[in-house]
């Protein structure tokens, strides 16, 4: 059980319609339906506007919530992420275990993907981009994508301090974390 209970349906008319724009009809995940359940928190959360597409690819998009889930050590989150669009985004099996146990450089990711996973290791462990990584990230991405990019780094990190601190119970078939 999670360290705030999560609604149960019936569910309000305004939050069921909340919960099927986001997840598109399928049940509503145990995070949505704790946070749901303080308005303020609720309204709060979907204000960050990142639950949606945004300017990177779904893959790009990807890369970097897989990482910083696994870098803050949410496997609730990264669980969901990695069953719900490992496989649209093209992740192979071998990239999915890398966010989690791998480095940037590793042969598997592209230049381009290389300097995104820097960035976001970066952003866990600093907070910040030094000029080299910086100059990485604007080789391979426009400005708007940078934004998103440290954006959803920031988004993800406090979606992991939710699902951490709260001690939300992984998702039923949600991906686990492999083991090294």
């Amino acid at each position: 059980m999670p360290r705030i209970a999560p609604l149960e349906p019936p569910y309000a008319t305004d939050i069921a319609e909340q919960f099927d724009r986001i997840m598109r009809g399928a049940p509503p995940l145990v995070l949505f339906r704790v946070m749901a359940g303080n308005a303020r928190t609720w309204e709060k959360f979907r204000a960050g506007s990142l639950l949606d597409r945004g300017p990177l690819s779904l893959r790009e998009r990807e890369i970097v919530i897989d990482r910083t889930c696994a870098r803050t050590g949410c496997e609730y989150e990264w669980g969901v992420h990695v069953t719900t669009f490992a496989e649209a985004a093209h992740l192979t099996e071998e990239q999915v275990r890398v966010t989690v146990l791998g480095a940037a450089t590793d042969a598997c990711w592209s230049a381009a993907e290389q300097a995104l996973i820097a960035a976001v290791d970066a952003l866990h462990e600093r907070a910040t981009l030094d000029d080299a990584e910086f100059a990485g990230l604007s080789e391979h991405y426009e400005e708007a994508k940078i934004f998103e990019i440290i954006l959803l780094c920031g988004f993800y990190r406090t979606v992991s301090y939710l699902a951490n601190g709260l001690a939300l119970p992984l998702e039923e078939n949600a991906a686990r974390f492999p083991r090294a």
